[in-house]
């Protein structure tokens, strides 16, 4: 009931929305309305106004630019229920929009096919919503969030491909989506939610990577993504997930998750779970249950009405579990409902110990960024932040150009590596003015990349004999070092996740030590 008073909700509110600011004629003689946005510098795509939100119809070719009273500005976003409900057959975006808005074409029964442009960063609530003819949409590498409800009740989709660099898809986002048997999604998912892939009866494979698999259905290595209510990806009563290996990194096995997936005949859980919600493994009787949890937490027991395991399989079910920890499950609400709990993985042997990654390296060399880890096959997930001057109010600005980098190495039944840091920045050097005509001086920088471990810093990129030194906040020097082939090695009492000044020739530059 509550998503269907939210989607009325959603339906309902172009009724108040105001007009649009002004409306152009398209060299094909097809007009679209526009609002201006982001302080009138740049435009939105909207409808005609309060009396029509059908504004559209047929093929709509969206224009990268629009010039009215001799001003020209870039069209960047598709506004709120812009197509609403119009009679669209084909539409082209331009590269230049970077979002589209909630029910931004909702209810677009015509509409067949649509390629979305890799300019776009957000697709916006039910943005699809209920467009019953989509055969075919391209998500774009550069789309970060999937919005809730985005292709709900999009019955016409067979297949679709989430790219790496979505980390969030809303709930209900392919619910209904009747037609449904394939999704691939991205390894930078770190949020699924609650009902995404609700009744989607016809699908049979799910792929979220190709790092690790288990049972047809793969799941990315390390990805953060709890496993919530994961049986919406599947119809109730599932048979095909038999063996259950639930990939390390995973650290949430969210409410209902695997509830009725009545093929299931073991499951095993990584010691990187750290919670497991109500009636994950309810509805179905598990002969085996292997858990590598080393300090057990509190489960939903036996006598409960949303217990965590079904009732026959505390009571029957054999539970192993790691060498030396069996007391601690026997004294822990939930686990100790088990009636047979055993060391051990079930095939005679311990329980294996999970291998860790290799922690990567960072290097950095006409213009590229490499991560090395020792661990053959291992994938490394860096995550970069830039901490350029986006806005600035004085008469006087110090720029700098610095990035700060992490990046830890995965790879499928092995356990993420410890994650390595970096900070990469560019030193000015003293301005080149020999030969100089126009008065512009060349200055230029070279690359400096700063590591730290056990507190000493390595600075690499320096020019042989180059002063190095650090500093703590307060002005006091904590070591210092002369650059020898091209790097200068500092050792300081500062302690890891301290900030320090390192001070390289004249330039300096703050860091936090790891």
């Amino acid at each position: 009931m509550k998503k269907k008073l939210l989607l009325l909700a959603m339906i309902l509110l172009p009724i108040v929305a105001s007009a649009y600011d002004f409306a152009v004629e398209n060299d094909d003689g097809f007009t679209i309305y526009y609002n201006y946005i982001n302080n009138g510098t740049e435009l939105e795509v909207t409808y005609c106004g309060n009396s029509n939100y059908r504004s559209y119809n047929g093929v709509v070719v969206i224009p990268e630019e629009v010039t009215y009273m001799n001003r020209t500005r870039k069209v960047t976003s598709i506004g709120y229920s812009a197509f609403w409900s119009c009679g669209l057959t084909s539409v082209t975006i331009p590269n230049s929009v970077t979002s589209i808005g909630n029910s931004a074409f909702a209810e677009c029964s015509g509409l067949t096919s649509i390629t979305i442009p890799n300019s776009v960063t957000s697709i916006g609530g039910a943005a699809f919503e209920h467009c019953i003819g989509l055969t075919s949409v391209t998500i774009p590498n550069g789309v970060t969030s999937i919005g809730y409800s985005a292709f709900y009740q999009c019955s016409g989709l067979t297949s679709i491909t989430i790219p790496n660099s979505v980390t969030s898809i809303g709930g209900y986002a392919f619910g209904e989506c009747s037609g449904l048997t394939s999704v691939t999604i991205g390894n930078s998912v770190t949020s699924i939610g609650e009902n995404a892939f609700e009744n989607c009866g016809q699908l049979k494979k799910v792929i979220v990577s190709d790092i690790a698999a288990w049972c047809g259905i793969k799941f990315a290595s390390g990805a953060a993504n709890p496993l919530y209510h994961a049986h919406h990806l599947y119809s109730d009563e599932n048979t095909e997930i038999k063996d259950l290996v639930i990939p390390n990194g995973v650290t949430s096995i969210g409410y209902s998750a695997f509830y009725r997936c009545s093929g299931l005949t073991s499951v095993t859980i990584p010691n990187s779970v750290t919670s497991i919600g109500n009636q994950a493994f309810d509805g179905v009787d598990i002969p085996t249950v292997i858990s590598l949890i080393e300090n057990p937490f509190t489960i939903t027991g036996k006598t409960s009405n949303y217990r965590t395991f079904s009732q026959n399989t505390f009571l029957n079910a054999t539970l192993y579990v790691p060498k030396g920890t069996i007391e601690k499950y026997k004294a822990t609400d939930g686990w100790k409902d088990f009636v047979f709990i055993e060391e051990g993985n079930g095939s005679g042997g311990d329980t294996p110990t999970t291998q860790k990654c290799e922690k990567p390296t960072i290097s950095y060399e006409n213009g590229k960024l490499t991560y090395y880890c020792e661990t053959e096959g291992a994938m490394c997930q860096s995550t970069i932040t830039d901490a350029d001057i986006k806005s600035y109010s004085s008469n006087e600005v110090q720029l700098t150009v610095t990035y700060n980098i992490s990046v830890y190495a995965t790879k499928a039944g092995y356990e993420n590596s410890e994650t390595a840091t970096a900070t990469l920045c560019w030193i000015d050097k003293e301005p080149s003015t020999e030969g100089i005509t126009d008065g512009v001086a060349q200055i230029p920088s070279k690359a400096v990349l700063i590591q730290s471990e056990g507190g000493i810093l390595r600075v690499e990129g320096v020019d042989d004999g180059t002063q190095v030194a650090v500093y703590t906040p307060d002005g006091k020097q904590a070591g210092s070092a002369i650059s020898r082939n091209g790097a200068a090695l500092v050792g300081t009492n500062i302690q890891p996740g301290n900030t320090a000044i390192v001070k390289i020739g004249e330039k300096a530059v703050k860091v936090i030590i790891k």
